[in-house]
């Protein structure tokens, strides 16, 4: 048999305020009583997305990955939003995975490309240390990796050719983003 609303709005508090002794305040709250703060965003530079992502752009201090087929435009949308990180005086990287950046059409979308911070690493690993080394530098506004399919871990790179190498992007990518994603909440 259930329990009274009275027992159960009881049992509720007496768990929160368990839960809070135990790990502060504020471990668990509902979500209205709290004022919403805006959400600080970074436009992409296209009015139609920055409409569909329902707050105008990127939002800032999150893990963001722009998804889609090849040459559709992910590094554009990426370029673009670097430009508009530097127009609002923000500082911004790039991880050229792919070592494939054009200065020339970056600065045509608007990047100021003395400024910007680039690195081209050799491996998956060197790419992923250098973005945790300077998200947590707290420094940044903005860091594009280009790409993730670009991301190859040293393994396979110094590996012999046919060797399978089953599962060691995803295993790199899942523990990089645990690190990038502690260091963004921090």
């Amino acid at each position: 048999m259930a329990q009274q609303a009275p027992d159960r709005e009881k049992a509720l508090q007496l768990a929160i305020a368990q839960i809070e002794k135990n790990h502060g305040r504020g471990s668990v709250m509902r979500l209205g009583d709290e004022v919403r703060q805006p959400i600080s965003v970074i436009p992409t530079g296209s009015i139609a997305l920055d409409v569909a992502l329902g707050i105008g752009g990127l939002p800032r201090g999150r893990v963001i990955e722009i998804y889609g087929p090849e040459s559709s435009g992910k590094t554009t949308v990426a370029l673009h939003a670097v430009a508009n990180a530097q127009a609002a005086g923000g500082i911004a990287a790039f991880i050229d995975a792919e070592h494939a950046l054009d200065p020339e059409y970056a600065k045509s979308l608007g990047v100021d490309t003395d400024s910007l911070l680039v690195s081209q690493p050799d491996t998956g690993e060197q790419a992923l240390e250098i973005a945790d080394m300077l998200v947590r530098s707290g420094a940044l506004d903005i860091l594009v990796i280009d790409s993730v399919a670009a991301l190859v871990p040293r393994a396979e790179i110094e590996g012999e050719m046919g060797y399978s190498h089953v599962g060691l992007q995803a295993r790199l990518m899942s523990q990089a983003l645990r690190k990038i994603t502690g260091a963004l909440n921090s």
